[in-house]
């Protein structure tokens, strides 16, 4: 529950130069929520999936410089409860001092969404306002992030503290703007610090945006838009498996619209390092197309897993596979390249491949497990930031 009442409290109200990963921020009733989209993208699309994977605010965090030692966030959030599967926990605020891991804290209440996977009802119930505390922190002058939970719509209502806080400077870190599926949302990650393009992002000691938009990364232009629109060191693109999940175009459509995303951002960044990663291995799609469908045998029993839906002989026509689309933005790619030196192709298969799927299964099919989002961040920071990589910095050799 909210305090408040400690006459020490400073309260500061939350603007957009307190939050680092957000590209909008909308006024509430109750107070502000972080976009990960611009408003005039979320008004191009009516869609309820990309509504609330864009309004959970992966990546985006309150990043203030203080001497503050005791720190409290009133949130709204909103949970999702799927029918016949056991509540999910509640989502976790990360707070990281001056760089390092310093605790952690969850909002109980709050909304809930409540989704039948069998038939795609969903039914809103509202709840009550809480509070995240961090009490105990060093007295001086710090940089301090709250990480808000990547899987929960989070309305930032007030911030108190004991000691007045500003924004954290520019440490003049690059930024790393991405795009992608759930997957680069965070999934199934452990807290929202240890989602793969969080834990590449530490690593690579860079500043991350993070547009992965669970089951909307579908070469929406409006979302290309807000790519070019948005300043950015670095730039990545992971394109594919929303592509099959919604069985959403065929290879004719799926060739010029992955051309016209890559034209759209590159209006706006005509020569930024902009890498194209194909899926990971998903062995249910590799080679039968979607779309994809809960098992609903699966969820009698409460657990949640997908199956999928497509015909393997409808690859014939012009379905969508996994192995067809890597083949494709390969091919993209490597033509591409011939006219733009700054376009790079990875193969989403070298951060979560054969072996791996061997070791680390999906757990419900389709989406990494907490072990895997870190496997994955490890060998994107190695892969594409380290010496050689197309993310290096210029000049770094392979011995530093």
């Amino acid at each position: 529950m909210a305090t408040g009442s400690r006459p020490d409290w400073i309260t500061t109200p939350i603007t957009a130069g307190l939050l680092r990963g957000a590209l909008d921020l909308e006024r509430t009733a109750h107070g502000v929520l972080p976009h990960r989209l611009p408003a005039r993208a979320r008004a191009q699309c009516a869609d309820a999936q990309l509504a609330m994977a864009e309004s959970q605010p992966s990546g985006v965090r309150l990043a203030l410089r203080t001497r503050a030692t005791a720190v409290e966030l009133d949130t709204l959030p909103t949970k999702r409860r799927y029918a016949g599967l056991p509540p999910r926990p509640d989502g976790l605020y990360d707070l990281l001092v001056d760089g390092r891991p310093a605790g952690q804290g969850s909002v109980s209440g709050g909304n809930t969404l409540h989704i039948d996977l069998t038939t795609g009802r969903l039914e809103h119930r509202p709840g009550p306002v809480g509070t995240v505390r961090f009490t105990g922190l060093p007295e001086r002058d710090k940089d301090i992030e709250i990480w808000l939970p990547h899987n929960e719509t989070t309305e930032l209502v007030a911030l108190r503290t004991d000691a007045p806080v500003g924004p954290a400077p520019d440490r003049g870190r690059r930024v790393w703007l991405h795009h992608g599926s759930s997957i680069s949302h965070g999934s199934d990650a452990a807290s929202p610090t240890a989602t793969w393009p969080a834990l590449a992002a530490s690593r690579a000691g860079v500043e991350l945006i993070n547009l992965g938009l669970g089951g909307s990364a579908l070469l929406d232009p409006f979302t290309a838009r807000a790519l070019r629109d948005t300043p950015a060191d670095v730039i990545s693109l992971k394109i594919g498996i929303n592509l099959v999940n919604a069985d959403l175009m065929r290879l004719r459509a799926f060739g010029p619209a992955v051309h016209g995303f890559l034209d759209t951002v590159r209006d706006g960044h005509p020569s930024t390092p902009l890498l194209v990663v194909s899926p990971i291995l998903c062995p249910i799609h590799e080679d039968t197309p979607g779309p994809t469908a809960p098992d609903l045998a699966a969820l009698a029993a409460g657990r949640p897993r997908f199956r999928a839906a497509g015909d393997p002989a409808e690859r014939a026509a012009g379905k969508l596979t996994l192995a067809v689309i890597r083949d494709e933005l390969a091919r993209i790619v490597e033509r591409r390249a011939a006219e733009d030196p700054h376009l790079h192709h990875l193969d989403g298969r070298a951060l979560y491949g054969e072996a791996d799927a061997a070791e680390l299964p999906l757990p419900d099919e389709l989406h990494p497990d907490a072990a895997t989002h870190r496997r994955m961040g490890e060998r994107f920071a190695e892969l594409a930031f380290a010496a050689g990589g197309p993310f290096a910095v210029p000049g770094l050799s392979a011995h530093g």
